[in-house]
């Protein structure tokens, strides 16, 4: 199979985040590609450089000015003389904030402006954040490319991931949506329908955000309940679209230690919806976090559970776009990702 990786990747280095309050070493760190690009090569995967696609797939996805945001985030965050290594908000724009009272505009505090556009505080900017993001939108891009010229499959390395990443939103280690992104492009160079199945622990609320509204776009998820799990307010099985979009959204929330067949068999249910509403290509947003000894999860999915995972998407016969979301635990990530692969073949 075809894996697309750079190594600009590790330019994003955040040394901590913040949770329940919390400063905490960062899970998402550059250590997580570099041990599936490791057990890839040792498969004999061929790996490729990406292309560069430029700015305008990410103008189809995202509000511009987010974009002009992370593009200038850092440089006027030194300088305004902080020598902190990180940028994280201390003040988000809440949805009840301005309630009644219309729009805020952007502040020109740099302090202000990450709260602005970042809706968690697990999601810092540092030095490389930037250059690293739109990396990954182009190892994603490269990956749907190589699917467009004739793959049944192609992989993306893609690191941060970027599922929870919206319109106009981002957090959850996530800058740019880098499925939603592969999705949209493949749709304007007439892939058909396009679907895109999330398979991360985690909702991707950014996507399903991206396409509520969208008829182009089909949007499958299983995922831990939010009621008991970040993002906590998305992903419940009643979110189905709006306007051009209803129906086109399928959520299953799974409850805690969900393994083996029930995984599988919500996987299958997924995959038939799908293939029912769509003619297209499938990008797969790969998180591997449902693994039973993830340090930020709760299902229970074993390394040899993900070779029948693997095989049961190849099963639908579809071109198939894997790019890389969560996972975190690095003894066993790139292990859990060469079954995945080795399922699709």
């Amino acid at each position: 199979m075809q894996v697309f990786s750079s190594e600009v990747h590790r330019q994003h280095d955040p040394p901590v985040e913040v949770i329940g309050g919390q400063p905490i070493p960062a899970w998402e760190v550059p250590r997580r590609a570099e041990v599936i690009l490791a057990a890839l090569e040792e498969a004999g995967h061929e790996i490729r450089l990406p292309g560069d696609f430029g700015e305008s797939p990410i103008l189809a996805v995202h509000d511009a000015a987010m974009l002009r945001y992370l593009e200038s985030a850092w440089r006027e965050w030194r300088a305004g003389g902080t020598g902190q290594a990180s940028i994280i908000p201390d003040t988000l724009l809440h949805g009840r904030y301005r309630d009644g009272m219309g729009e805020s505009p952007e502040p020109e505090s740099p302090c202000g402006r990450i709260g602005y556009w970042c809706f968690d505080t697990a999601t810092p900017i540092v030095a490389g954040t930037h250059e690293a993001a739109r990396e990954a939108v182009n190892v994603g891009l490269s990956a749907a490319e190589a699917v467009l010229a004739g793959a049944s499959a192609a992989y993306g390395l893609c690191r941060p991931p970027g599922h929870h990443a919206a319109r106009s939103m981002f957090g959850g280690y996530c800058y740019f949506n880098n499925a939603a992104i592969a999705a949209q492009w493949l749709v304007s160079q007439g892939a058909g329908g396009v679907g895109v199945l999330d398979v991360d622990f985690h909702h991707g609320n950014g996507t399903q955000q991206i396409f509520y509204d969208c008829a182009d776009v089909a949007y499958a998820s299983l995922h831990a309940d939010p009621a008991r799990m970040y993002p906590y307010f998305t992903g419940y099985a009643s979110e189905t679209g709006t306007a051009a979009g209803v129906g086109a959204t399928f959520n299953q929330p799974l409850a805690a230690g969900t393994a083996g067949a029930a995984y599988l068999a919500a996987l299958e249910r997924a995959l038939d919806w799908l293939l029912d509403r769509t003619d297209g290509p499938i990008v797969v947003s790969l998180g591997l976090d449902t693994f039973e000894h993830d340090p930020i999860g709760d299902l229970a999915l074993t390394t040899d559970a993900y070779r029948d995972c693997g095989r049961l998407v190849a099963a639908t016969g579809r071109p198939l776009v894997l790019l890389q979301e969560g996972g975190y635990h690095l003894p066993s990530l790139g292990a859990n990702v060469r079954e995945w692969l080795g399922g699709v073949g």
